[in-house]
């Protein structure tokens, strides 16, 4: 099969669904799990620091939790087919984290505006003893959801192959990923500055981005600093073996070695044949794995992606 779900991105679905399960199973016997595991503001009671974690794996509806499962499936088997699996949950769980950090700035923000628009005399240091003071009522202000980590999933995906063109509803041509990346930024961006009340923490959004831009941009200037650059060429890798190993299996379906069938007949073709279709069908693989090695998969042809994908399709 061509397209399996890889490991990792497979484990998240997995585990948010049955959190997402759980908090409506609880919730009929009058437990939050939303309360317990979601990141809560830093003055608050109830905020622990596990909940920098915890706060990923939990959705307030099933939309919520249906558009993030989406975005992660669509985006996420890529990258981790392309980093592999250690680099991308790293990068998954750190930039989750640093979408929480953000949107817990952006709170103590909103905190100290609304606090200093009933006091303008209040100062910036003050604010952490009325936290204190406060400290239950603030309990309110939760985060829950994977979308910090979903967006820098999808800019990743918009990075590693900017001109990759997808196919968005409701526009009727395809976008080039670059531009859809850049499009949300902007709607987030604007979002984050607006003052909807939507409910929706526009600012881990963008946190969760603005990590995953920088770590992408420093393992760009240091291939080697713990995820070296081939292991993000280990998708592309991959294919090179299964092809070498199903063209040494090709052939007539019994062990003679020196018996090949060809496909666009019965007619049998000899070892020097075979073996110069072989090493011709090989040296073009090898060109285009060279190619995305050098200049990414975007600078492919359309033929040069259709000869990756039937190579690694063949059976």
């Amino acid at each position: 099969m061509m397209f399996r779900i890889p490991t990792i991105t497979k484990n998240l679905l997995i585990i948010n669904l049955i959190a997402f399960l759980a908090t409506v199973v609880l919730q009929l016997r009058g437990i939050d799990l939303a309360d317990i595991g979601g990141l809560h503001f830093f003055m608050a009671n109830d905020f622990h620091l596990y909940q920098f974690v915890t706060y990923l794996f939990l959705h307030a509806n099933f939309m919520h939790i249906l558009s993030n499962m989406f975005g992660l499936w669509m985006f996420g088997c890529v990258i981790e087919n392309v980093w592999g699996p250690k680099k991308f949950l790293f990068y998954y769980i750190t930039c989750g984290i640093g979408a929480g950090f953000l949107q817990e700035i952006a709170q103590l923000g909103q905190f100290y505006m609304t606090i200093n628009a009933q006091d303008p005399t209040v100062t910036f240091g003050e604010i952490f003893a009325i936290g204190q003071q406060l400290s239950s009522q603030l309990n309110a202000w939760t985060t829950i959801g994977a979308s910090g980590a979903v967006y820098a999933v999808i800019l990743a995906f918009g990075m590693t192959f900017p001109n990759e063109r997808l196919f968005i509803i409701p526009f009727p041509f395809p976008i080039k990923a670059k531009w859809f990346v850049l499009g949300y930024v902007a709607i987030e961006f604007f979002s984050a500055l607006g003052t909807s009340g939507d409910g929706v923490a526009h600012t881990a959004h963008l946190g969760g981005m603005l990590f995953g831009f920088l770590m992408i941009r420093y393992w760009n200037r240091h291939p080697n600093s713990g995820f070296d650059r081939g292991r993000g060429m280990q998708f592309f890798d991959n294919l090179k073996r299964n092809f070498e190993q199903r063209q040494h299996h090709q052939g007539s379906g019994y062990s003679n070695p020196n018996m090949h069938v060809n496909r666009g007949g019965g007619s049998k073709e000899d070892d020097m044949e075979y073996n110069a279709r072989k090493r011709q069908n090989q040296e073009e693989i090898d060109a285009i794995l060279d190619k995305i090695r050098k200049s990414g998969y975007d600078s492919l042809t359309k033929e040069e992606k259709k000869k990756l994908f039937d190579a690694s399709n063949q059976s």
